[in-house]
């Protein structure tokens, strides 16, 4: 039965998540968290950790890594199959449909049309990551202010967008600075 839920939750996600792997994690956490609570939030703030930072799509590492975690290698197996099936046809099918009509207006104004709630799904996953690390998943209150990774945050972005150091980089610092406080202030 787990295999099942997991087949048919990551086929959902597979389904709906129009504009990529930051498109999908709200989905995926809605699968996961939301209904049927195989990862707790925070669990889930490492998912979209470990999948940004290994090879590959984003969304499909999130569901090898959720299936690895609620039922082994098997169920790796199967929500990373859930994950790309949906993908595999409805881009198959895609790719006829605008090798054929690809010089129609109408085309291109679907395409359009479809930027806005791609950038609104990415929007939404960074800022429910965002308030999880620095206010916690219990809920928004200043007592509850992460401060090491509030500057952390700020420092990281100035540096990608200001200085355009290598993200890969900002991580690697941002995670053995974040460790290191951590262990001198415990």
């Amino acid at each position: 039965m787990i295999y099942l839920e997991l087949f048919l939750g990551f086929v959902k996600v597979g389904i709906f998540s129009i504009g990529g792997g930051y498109a999908a994690m709200p989905l995926i956490q809605s699968v996961v968290v939301d209904k049927y609570a195989w990862l707790t939030m925070s669990e889930f703030t490492d998912l979209v950790t470990i999948a940004e930072m290994t090879p590959g799509p984003i969304a499909v590492n999130g569901a090898t890594f959720a299936g690895m975690r609620v039922a082994g290698v098997p169920g790796a197996v199967v929500a990373t199959l859930g994950s790309i099936l949906p993908s595999l046809i409805i881009v198959s099918l895609l790719f006829f449909i605008y090798y054929k009509y690809k010089t129609l207006s109408a085309m291109q104004t679907v395409l359009g049309s479809l930027r806005p709630a791609v950038v609104a799904l990415i929007a939404s996953a960074g800022l429910t990551i965002l308030l999880g690390v620095i206010f916690g998943f219990a809920g928004v209150s200043l007592e509850s202010v992460n401060i090491v990774a509030a500057v952390l945050f700020v420092l990281a972005f100035a540096a990608i967008r200001k200085l355009k150091i290598s993200p890969v980089l900002v991580m690697l610092i941002c995670g053995a600075a974040y460790t290191a406080i951590n262990l001198i202030i415990k």
